[in-house]
């Protein structure tokens, strides 16, 4: 399977908070379809099964919910690994479900957000074996862009934060710290 360039991979949609309020509110994951998601891969290979994942974490069935999250997250970082270039393309979407007061596992959302942002894995593992960085398929490279992903949406940690729900807050702080660190 061809490997597709991931250059810009969360510069494709805007940072907004989804407004509550009925027809001025954006559809949740409105911007799927502008992923070649076909074309890029996530740890089963192609990532064309993510959209469906995130659709079924952003429904109302909360145990569908958890379980989407859950294979989501072996598909995106896995034991603290960015497995793939799809986590960069996910993660946009992610921040966008993780301000969407419907979604049901806004806390393990943040908390996968926390995860790609503490992942070093793949650095640290070049550090000590250089030759890892002349793969065409860099997951240095994978990592780095990553991280700038959650970094570049950061600036709803402040609404995020101001949330009444406590397992939010506390996820949402323990990302701040990630991202400040």
């Amino acid at each position: 399977m061809r490997t597709a360039p991931t250059d810009q991979p969360s510069t494709q949609r805007t940072d907004r908070a989804i407004s509550t309020a009925g027809a001025a509110a954006t559809t949740p994951l409105a911007a799927l379809g502008q992923v070649p998601w076909s074309d890029i891969r996530d740890s089963t290979g192609s990532a064309a099964g993510v959209p469906a994942l995130l659709r079924t974490v952003a429904g109302d069935d909360a145990d569908a919910a958890r379980a989407a999250l859950d294979e989501l997250r072996t598909r995106v970082c896995q034991y603290g690994f960015v497995v793939e270039q799809a986590t960069a393309a996910t993660v946009p979407f992610l921040w966008e479900l993780a301000q969407t007061p419907r979604v049901t596992c806004r806390p393990q959302i943040i908390q996968l957000l926390r995860n790609i942002a503490d992942a070093r894995q793949w650095e640290s593992v070049a550090a000590v074996y250089p030759k890892v960085l002349n793969h065409r398929e860099n997951p240095v490279v994978w990592e780095r862009r990553a991280r700038q992903a959650v970094r570049a949406r950061s600036g709803a940690l402040r609404t995020l934060l101001a949330e009444q729900d406590g397992e939010i807050t506390r996820a949402t702080t323990e990302l701040a710290d990630a991202l400040a660190g």
